[in-house]
């Protein structure tokens, strides 16, 4: 019998579920693959505007992410990938409705929840986490406009680069913030907070961190905050030696975090970004009285190397009075419809990109990518050969993936336009484009003493003023 899907006279059509770098880059490799056949790719995301993390999952004031917007935008621009904005996959197309009109799906969905931190405390009010912050301060269509920003002294729990990102953010000056694209009711909110101490823990040594140079190196670009190191903090195991020996990265951020606390700048700044390390929260506070419910502290058990890097408790435990409590201890995946889902590492269950089934076998014409592929871990750049590796197993796969019942281009478009749903295009997001560049050239401080700044642009955060703008 015949296979449609390895007939030549038709494209493969391929949905991609997931606009933000895994997507664009699985996109990207597969129209550039080596190959005897066209393909037709369609580039779906629950967000009108793509790019995914990029852009509600990084800090605005990363000057290099605007270099990787610029490569995912001319992937997109070239105009061999067909994107299709404001889909929910589960809502508005179903698994069935994927299979009816491609021959082959893959999710790139990445990880946008939370990972649990399971101590005494973790629900009172106060305590949040990092992924729920960001996405406000990054300005998601999908979360309140309002965040409560009260405490003047705030503990990040974490060493990622999530962790310096959040502690930056909540201990820099709003107006500094200005040069970047965060929405207004985020410069609002940070500008009225009242903050003095933003408190950074790890678990392990300064020579195990897991945040790179250039977030370490962006604290101290900070006005008015000085950097607080504490000497008993600084232990080197010969774990912590031979990973200073042998990785260059470590070194050169163990060599900046010696080097401030043998500077120790106290400039008499108005905020302070204290880094911890060796302490493992056991337990956030309650607050008494009028404080019932809040949180009013945290507290730790120290740590000891114990010669591997690693680390075990001392015993000891030490206090440290904060009103906020931000959990930064790495994202986890999010249950898909339909799809199979590894519930303790947060991915959909693949080999090597091939999603298996409860028996192990691949699911036909399945495929992930990403960090919903091999869960939350490395940089944005380690997506690429995630999706080298997948796009290898799909075109290894392409004589025997199930042939979709309906290939035409046009039919999923007809389709959507049948169920009302508003989606958006490339075209729409250029639209919206051009629109928060304008808001950026036009804006103008509203209150006594702001500074005028010049602005790229200014994110438009609201869902349907942004399908609004894109469907215009």
């Amino acid at each position: 019998m015949s296979n449609p899907a390895a007939d030549r006279q038709r494209p493969l059509r391929v949905a991609i579920i997931g606009a933000g770098p895994a997507g664009v880059y699985a996109a990207d490799i597969l129209t550039k693959a080596e190959r005897d056949f066209e393909v037709s790719i369609d580039l779906f995301d629950q967000y009108p505007a793509p790019y995914g993390l990029i852009r509600y999952g990084v800090a605005p004031d990363h000057p290099r992410i605007k270099g990787i917007v610029t490569a995912l935008h001319k992937v997109l621009d070239r105009g061999d990938i067909r994107f299709l904005g404001n889909v929910n996959y589960g809502r508005d197309l179903t698994l069935k409705d994927f299979r009816d009109f491609y021959d082959a799906i893959i999710f790139a969905t990445g990880a946008i929840k939370d990972a649990a931190l399971d101590i005494p405390g973790i629900n009172l009010e106060g305590s949040f986490g990092a992924a729920d912050f960001v996405s406000w301060y990054d300005g998601h269509p999908d979360v309140s406009r309002e965040w409560p920003l009260e405490a003047k002294e705030i503990a990040v729990i974490g060493n990622g680069n999530v962790a310096l990102d959040v502690a930056r953010v909540l201990s820099k000056h709003a107006e500094d913030l200005l040069t970047t694209e965060i929405p207004e009711n985020v410069y609002r909110g940070l500008k009225n907070s009242p903050v003095t101490d933003v408190h950074v823990f790890g678990r392990r040594g300064p020579a195990q961190v897991k945040f790179t140079p250039l977030e370490l190196r962006e604290l101290s670009h900070s006005r008015d905050v000085d950097i607080v190191l504490y000497p008993e903090d600084f232990d080197f195991d010969e774990g912590s030696d031979e990973q200073i020996r042998s990785n260059n990265q470590t070194k050169t951020m163990v060599n900046t975090l010696t080097n401030w606390l043998v500077e120790e700048q106290d400039t008499g700044a108005s905020r302070r970004l204290h880094l911890h390390f060796l302490h493992t929260p056991v337990e956030i506070i309650e607050g008494t009285a009028d404080g019932a419910g809040k949180v009013a502290g945290i507290k730790f058990e120290r740590n000891e190397l114990d010669g591997t890097g690693n680390v075990r408790g001392t015993g000891e435990f030490v206090e440290y009075p904060v009103q906020a409590v931000y959990r930064a201890i790495g994202y986890f995946g999010s249950e898909l419809p339909e799809v199979g889902f590894d519930e303790r590492r947060g991915v959909i269950p693949n080999e090597g990109g091939r999603v298996i089934d409860t028996d192990g076998k691949p699911v036909p014409g399945i495929y992930a990518t990403g960090w919903i592929k091999r869960g939350p871990v490395g940089l944005i750049g380690h997506t690429k050969g995630d999706a080298l590796e997948t796009i290898g197993f799909l075109l290894e796969d392409r004589l025997d993936l199930p042939a979709a019942k309906n290939p035409g281009e046009d039919a999923i478009i007809t389709l959507l336009e049948e169920r009302g749903v508003e989606y958006t295009t490339w075209e729409g997001w250029l639209k919206l484009d051009e629109h928060e560049r304008q808001l950026g050239a036009a804006y103008v401080a509203t209150d006594d003493g702001e500074p005028e700044v010049k602005r790229e642009r200014v994110k438009v955060v609201p869902r349907e003023d942004m399908v609004r703008i894109s469907r215009a």
